[in-house]
């Protein structure tokens, strides 16, 4: 199946994103390459893209569609949780701009032996790196009842966790559950009939989100690796970070909030003792898909955008807290 992604938010965050043509961007979550061939046009024959993916599918297709790019291209196979490593490695410690892209691609949605959809029946597995050892089949089938409903809970938000996880242990009791479409009727059977008719969108997304999450550790890793990205940013670079739903929406939220605050001391204190300063600048307000994007691209309609520039060292002077 030909790798196939419609990037969200291309032209904002390609623009959001890029401050000098000669600089080195890092597009963290490369995919088929949808940000990246943006991102290469932009650059001269000086700059350079690292572009880091987990899926040897993604790297395949966006080394094929890369390798006519006009500056210097470096892929790497790994997972933007040792982004530190990665940056070493390519001996680049200090970058012009970052760009995270979460959640799950087109491309494995669509492809129906990875198991993300729950449109389609398949085998249960969703890893987004196929060598990973944890599966949805283990989530299912081999946690415990009450550490499902948590995840289900948690990662899902779903209103009827322990119910869900009740039927999901019922089931298994009887034969391992192996299929998406399987679990897709156990959910089914586990919500009332009422809130399914009641309900907008299929039942089963909020489990298989939160299974996904589980499997792929989606949100354990973001915040550190925010926190990295800005740490190798140079004064002036930006990072880039489109999130899909409010779980991670909430973690980028915060993670930049916190970047960008200077003095943490409590407000009862007349002066700063904390000396804290602030390491960025928020650039705007989260954007949003247009009216227009959102009729050709679905999946962008609960997409936001975020934007951070690293400050200048004449930004981060420090000013005392005044009386």
């Amino acid at each position: 199946m030909e790798f196939h992604h419609i990037s969200v938010l291309l032209e904002e965050s390609i623009k959001g994103l890029i401050t000098d043509t000669n600089g080195i961007y890092v597009d963290c979550t490369l995919g088929g390459a949808g940000h990246s061939s943006s991102i290469v046009e932009k650059l001269t024959a000086k700059g350079r893209l690292i572009g880091i993916d987990q899926d040897p599918s993604a790297i395949a297709a966006a080394g094929e569609r890369l390798k006519s790019a006009g500056c210097r291209v470096d892929i790497v196979q790994n997972n933007f949780k040792n982004l530190d490593a990665i940056l070493r490695e390519q001996d680049a410690e200090m970058v012009d701009g970052f760009i995270f892209d979460l959640g799950v691609s087109s491309y494995q949605l669509d492809t129906v032996e990875r198991g993300f959809s729950y449109m389609q029946d398949a085998p249960l597995d969703m890893r987004m790196n196929p060598e990973a050892e944890l599966s949805a089949y283990d989530v299912v089938n081999k946690y415990e009842e009450g550490n499902i409903a948590n995840i289900l809970k948690e990662y899902g938000e779903e209103r009827w966790a322990k119910r869900i996880a009740k039927f999901i242990a019922d089931a298994r009791r009887e034969k391992p559950i192996e299929t998406t479409g399987e679990l897709v009727e156990i959910v089914r059977q586990a919500i009332p009939a009422a809130v399914r008719r009641e309900a907008a969108g299929h039942p089963a997304k909020r489990t298989f989100q939160a299974i996904r999450i589980e499997v792929n550790n989606e949100l354990g890793i973001l915040k550190d690796a925010f926190t990295c990205a800005v740490r190798h940013l140079k004064p002036g670079g930006r990072i880039v970070i489109i999130t899909f739903h409010s779980l991670e929406d909430r973690i980028a939220k915060q993670t930049l909030k916190e970047m960008a605050r200077g003095c943490i001391c409590p407000p009862q204190l007349p002066i700063c003792v904390c000396h804290h300063k602030s390491e960025i600048k928020l650039l705007g307000k989260p954007l949003v898909a247009t009216i227009d994007e959102l009729a050709h691209n679905s999946r962008a309609k609960s997409a936001k955008l975020r934007i951070a520039e690293k400050k200048t060292r004449e930004e981060d002077v420090y000013v005392s807290k005044a009386y």
